[in-house]
């Protein structure tokens, strides 16, 4: 088991089973695991780097399209897991293994932990009260401490990419179901189904965190569009997270409720489309770069919204729910 992530560099960039696997690596091997999940962060700081590099190369070429991009993006995601997983990388993982294991307590010898959570520490959970020198409560990444300042928004980014991309079990059947709603928003739009469908998965949890009446039945309400003093439809009143100063802060909103799912996305695809504030959104030709804009537009208030916009994109879940 020590060396079983160590010798897959090849494995499918879309693999869903992967953070599965390394979780398992995470509890039976705590000093291989951590290699591993240092791999993991490098690979994805890599694919950023691959993808600012493939971004200075025009894309309106009549051999490039949606499909094209949305390809390139998965063989840039497999070369940088290729390039951490082989330590032809930049040398991140090897940096960031030493940093969480000082931090952790892994032992060379025994590759113990001591009394922590290790797989919640990486997706940075709060920290047990074991950690010496922090309080409980306190949030701690311990994988941005020492780092260069670019590479630590890249760690920052990379944790949050993780969690917006954590498969969930009906991944599949929402990207079935809904495809079909995502494609007719595109062509009335200009943005790309994938960009739209992965917008509906970030707002809905996937369809499992669904905006519900008051009776517990569906609202429809895939994008959390809030129901402002123009609209004249059904209204749903929930509680909801805002950011105020970049401070979480529980408040109840009036969000839309539709008849169906197609009302939904037709309602998202005139919002895109007839809202001046979405006018940049509508032009963008990657997922990083449509969650950027969706960001800065103020669809949500969220400081990490385009982080976890852009993990669902270019992750592998959304993939490997299309390809099927």
């Amino acid at each position: 088991m020590a060396n079983e992530i160590r010798t897959q560099p090849q494995r499918a960039a879309f693999d869903v089973q992967a953070a599965q696997d390394l979780r398992e690596q995470l509890r039976k091997d705590p000093k291989a695991g951590l290699q591993g999940a240092a791999k993991q962060f490098e690979a994805m700081f890599l694919q950023m780097v691959l993808k600012s590099m493939r971004d200075t190369v025009p894309s309106d070429g009549l051999l490039h399209s949606d499909q094209t991009r949305f390809y390139n993006g998965l063989l840039d995601q497999q070369m940088a897991q290729n390039l951490a997983g082989s330590g032809q990388g930049v040398g991140f993982a090897k940096l960031i293994e030493q940093q969480l294991g000082r931090s952790m307590g892994v032992d060379a010898a025994t590759d113990e932990v001591a009394e922590m959570d290790l797989p919640a520490i990486l997706a940075g959970a709060n920290t047990p009260s074991g950690l010496p020198g922090l309080p409980a409560g306190v949030r701690y990444t311990p994988v941005l401490s020492g780092l260069p300042t670019s590479a630590a928004y890249a760690a920052q980014s990379a944790q949050a990419t993780a969690a917006a991309s954590r498969p969930p079990e009906n991944a599949r059947e929402f990207a079935e179901q809904l495809w079909p709603h995502a494609v007719e928003a595109s062509r009335s739009t200009g943005i790309a189904p994938q960009f739209v469908l992965a917008h509906a998965a970030l707002e809905s949890g996937w369809g499992k965190q669904q905006i519900t009446r008051a009776d517990g039945s569906a609202s429809h309400n895939l994008f959390g569009i809030k129901a402002g003093r123009s609209w004249q439809g059904e209204v749903v009143e929930v509680p909801t997270t805002e950011y105020v100063d970049g401070k979480a802060v529980k408040v109840v909103e009036k969000f839309r409720a539709y008849p169906s799912y197609a009302e939904a996305f037709r309602d998202y695809a005139n919002l895109m489309r007839n809202n001046p504030r979405y006018s940049e959104v509508i032009g963008s030709q990657s997922g990083t770069e449509f969650a950027r804009r969706v960001q800065q537009a103020g669809y949500a208030t969220d400081p990490m919204y385009a982080e976890k916009l852009a993990g669902i994109i270019n992750g592998p879940t959304l993939r490997q729910a299309l390809i099927g």
